[in-house]
C-alpha cells in the first residue's frame, strides 16, 4: 500500500497492509486532515531516527475487522482521529481499535469528513467533560447564528483554528455567549459565521475590548491557542469560581496562585489521553463521533474545512504542513483521494 512516512522529510513509500487484532479496523482512507500534533511529532524525528508514520485524522471505509469488534461491518464509511502511539492515517490503510471510531456523516464530503475527528473531539472534551457546559443546554439557538444566548459567558482564544471553529458552534449549542478572538477581518468573519456572539483582537489588549463589550469577567475561558502567552490574562479576565481550558503545553511555569483568591478551576484537554492509558471509557469517543455526525446529518453545525489538496501524497502533505505552521489557518486542511 501507499503511504508518506516522515524521516523527517515527507517521502512517498511503499509498506505491507497490516493486519486487524481483536479491536481493530482496517480502514481504507479516502481523506485524511492535518493538526499541530503532525508538525510537532515530524520536529521530533531526526536524522537517523527511524522513519513515523503520521497523521490522526480521517475519513475512510472498513474493509477488515478483528474478531472482537462489535460495532461496524465491512463497508461501512467511518471517521476517527484514534491513537497517537499507533501508525498514523497518512497511508491507503491503517489500524484503528473500533471503539475510537464513529460513523461518517453522509451528508459532508470525504474532505469535510475528515477535518471532524480530532478537532471535533478536542472541543467536546473541553467544553463538556473540563469546562461543564452543557451540549444542550442552547440547542434551540442554533450553531451559526440566529437566537441570542443568555447562558455562561465563554472566551475561545484562537477562535479561527481547527478546535475554535467546532468549538464556537458547540458552544452555541450549549447557551454560551461566545466571544471567540481573531485578529484578521477574514478570520473574524469566519468565527461570526460560525456563531460568535462577539470578536475580538487577540493581537491587542482583551480585558479593553471585552470592557467595551460589557464583560469585565468570562465564566468560562477556552485557550486553544498559545497557554503562556495569556496565562496572566487569562488570571485578570475569569471570573470568580470560573473555569479555564488550554490545549498547548507550557513552554515555563505556570503560576497557579494567580487562580487561587478566585477558586478557579485550570484543567488540560489531550484528545490522546483515552487512547494513551487505554482509560475505562475509552469508547466514549466512538459515541462521541456518532453524537458529532448526527449534528452534522441534522444541519446544526456546519463543516470546518477550509482548504482542500489533491491527492494524498507527500509533496501535498508538505504544503499542508506549511500552511498550519503559518499560523494563518482559517479552519482546517484536508487531503483527498489518492491519485
Amino acid at each position: 500500500m501507499r503511504a508518506i512516512l516522515a524521516t523527517p522529510a515527507l517521502v512517498d513509500t511503499e509498506l505491507p497492509e497490516p493486519v486487524p487484532g481483536p479491536h481493530d479496523l482496517l480502514v481504507r482512507i479516502e481523506a485524511v486532515a492535518v493538526n499541530p500534533i503532525d508538525t510537532k511529532l515530524r520536529a521530533a524525528v531526526r536524522e537517523g531516527d527511524p522513519p513515523r508514520q503520521l497523521g490522526w485524522d480521517a475519513a475512510g471505509v472498513v474493509a477488515a475487522v478483528g474478531e472482537r469488534v462489535g460495532r461496524f461491518r465491512v463497508g461501512e464509511a467511518v471517521i476517527f482521529a484514534g491513537d497517537a502511539g499507533r501508525a498514523g492515517c497518512n497511508a491507503e490503510a491503517v489500524l484503528v481499535d473500533e471503539r475510537l471510531v464513529g460513523h461518517r456523516p453522509a451528508r459532508l464530503s470525504w474532505a469535510e469528513a475528515a477535518v471532524v475527528p480530532l478537532t471535533g473531539l478536542t472541543a467536546w472534551e473541553a467544553l463538556f467533560e473540563r469546562l461543564g457546559l452543557d451540549p444542550d443546554a442552547g440547542a434551540d439557538v442554533g450553531a451559526a447564528g440566529g437566537g441570542s444566548s443568555k447562558g455562561p459567558s465563554l472566551l475561545i482564544l484562537g477562535g479561527a483554528g481547527g478546535v475554535g471553529s467546532i468549538a464556537i458552534q458547540l458552544a452555541r449549542r450549549a447557551g454560551a455567549a461566545v466571544i471567540a478572538s481573531a485578529s484578521r477581518p477574514e478570520s473574524a468573519a469566519w468565527v461570526r459565521e460560525l456563531g460568535a456572539d462577539h470578536v475580538v483582537d487577540h493581537r491587542r489588549p482583551l480585558a479593553p475590548q471585552l470592557a467595551a463589550l460589557g464583560f469585565e469577567t468570562v465564566d468560562r475561558i477556552a485557550n486553544f491557542s498559545d497557554t503562556d502567552a495569556y496565562w496572566e490574562v487569562m488570571a485578570g479576565l475569569i471570573a470568580p469560581l470560573g473555569s479555564i481550558v488550554a490545549i498547548v503545553g507550557n513552554r515555563r511555569p505556570l503560576d497557579l496562585n494567580l487562580l487561587k483568591a478566585k477558586s478557579v478551576t485550570f484543567a488540560w484537554e489531550f484528545m490522546f489521553s483515552r487512547s494513551q492509558f487505554q482509560t475505562a471509557d475509552m469508547g466514549l469517543q466512538g459515541e462521541i463521533l456518532d453524537h458529532l455526525a448526527e449534528l452534522f446529518e441534522r444541519g446544526e453545525l456546519r463543516p470546518t474545512l477550509g482548504r482542500t489538496l489533491s491527492p494524498i501524497n507527500a509533496a501535498n502533505l508538505e504544503i499542508a504542513h506549511a500552511q498550519l505552521a503559518s499560523g494563518s489557518t482559517i479552519g482546517k486542511i484536508a487531503l483527498v483521494g489518492w491519485g
